[in-house]
């Protein structure tokens, strides 16, 4: 049995001392094949291995083995460094022979029939490629739980998933947005959890995007973060739940998504030092990827014909907060509506001049807007 540490990305190795970890799908595969081990030989395995997607093996540890509850067995997810609200949940597995009844039949291309337990949670709404009414198991753990268990037997068997307190963990996910209740998600396309990793924030706004589109949204609402977007909620409370998207730094990836989709309008909102990026044309805003162009503030601020401490402010540090800050406490939002003005701009020459894009930009607290376009 080989036990194998996963090869860092080079983004990811030159962050030292960060570990990876392992997704939900990959622990789901392990447990499930550990369960059908216990149902094929009558004896739970202590460790067990299966295959990531890119063919390599890994081992993990089994745990809440039970005799009383049989064929049932758990994985404790290791979420390496990265931030999960995952990390430590018992992703378990309960395998049992599948009896098709009297004159029933078992579809011999699909053997194992998937079922989502307890904390797992169950799709609502389309567009993320899941039938609606079914586990919220995407497709690559999906295939990963089959082989697992093909590894084990060949007969018929139903896997039930399920994480002991998922429905609490959830509440941290975008789930209900989705339309998933219930639970988490199983996820991951490689089985492999890198810290801090933005692949996966990307992936979760795309489908979020993907999802209002499936709803028959033309509208939706882009935040730059929770503040943002709990002051666009109050703002445009007749818009459902799914038409708000937290986008953090993949605004250009969202407008481009939503163009895409057919999607008409799109408003962002978002905190001065985002905005600010996005006028100067930039729309991977991470702060380490970009920074603010304090000349083109000085340029608005003379534009709109700012007084002499709100165009000093522009270039006094490199913070568009303090450019802001100094625009209130002037009482000058006319700099702050123009920055709106050109983000918007850039937003839709961005996507192809497909959307109407507004833009609000809010105080620091997430209490009101400071400036509109």
């Amino acid at each position: 049995m080989s036990t194998s540490e996963p090869e860092l990305s080079p983004d990811v190795a030159a962050a030292k001392g960060l570990r990876t970890g392992w997704t939900t799908g990959t622990c789901a595969s392990a447990a499930a094949r550990a369960a059908a081990e216990w149902l094929a030989t009558g004896s739970p395995p202590t460790t067990v291995e299966v295959a990531l997607p890119s063919g390599q093996r890994v081992s993990f540890p089994t745990a809440d083995v039970d005799p009383s509850t049989p064929h049932r067995v758990a994985v404790v997810k290791d979420a390496g460094d990265d931030p999960d609200c995952t990390d430590g949940a018992h992703v378990t597995a309960h395998v049992a022979w599948c009896d098709p009844g009297p004159g029933g039949t078992v579809d011999p291309a699909e053997p194992v029939t998937l079922l989502g337990g307890d904390g797992v949670g169950t799709v609502t709404k389309p567009g993320l490629g899941l039938p609606v009414g079914g586990p919220a198991i995407n497709p690559v753990p999906a295939r990963m739980i089959r082989s697992a268990i093909a590894e084990v037997t060949d007969r018929p068997v139903v896997c039930t998933i399920s994480v002991p307190g998922g429905q609490t963990m959830a509440e941290k996910t975008s789930n209900a947005r989705l339309g998933i209740e219930g639970g988490i998600s199983i996820l991951g396309t490689t089985g492999i959890v890198k810290p801090f990793s933005t692949a996966s924030y990307r992936a979760s706004v795309v489908q979020q995007i993907d999802v209002a589109a499936a709803q028959g949204l033309d509208t939706v609402v882009l935040a730059t973060g929770s503040r943002s977007d709990d002051w666009a909620k109050r703002a445009w409370s007749e818009l459902p739940p799914v038409a708000f998207v937290e986008v953090g730094d993949f605004t250009g990836i969202a407008l481009r998504r939503a163009a895409g989709e057919g999607i008409a309008n799109v408003r962002f909102v978002g905190m001065a030092g985002k905005i600010a990026k996005l006028a100067a044309g930039v729309m991977m805003t991470h702060f380490h990827r970009s920074k603010v162009d304090t000349d083109l503030l000085a340029a608005v601020a003379r534009r709109v014909g700012a007084n002499d401490t709100v165009i000093a402010a522009a270039t006094a540090t490199n913070t568009a907060r303090h450019f802001a800050e100094v625009c209130l406490a002037e009482r000058q939002s006319a700099p702050l509506d123009l920055l709106c003005s050109l983000a918007a701009e850039r937003c839709r020459a961005h996507a192809g001049d497909e959307l109407v894009v507004e833009v609000a930009m809010v105080d620091f607290a997430g209490t009101e807007a400071i400036g509109r376009g």
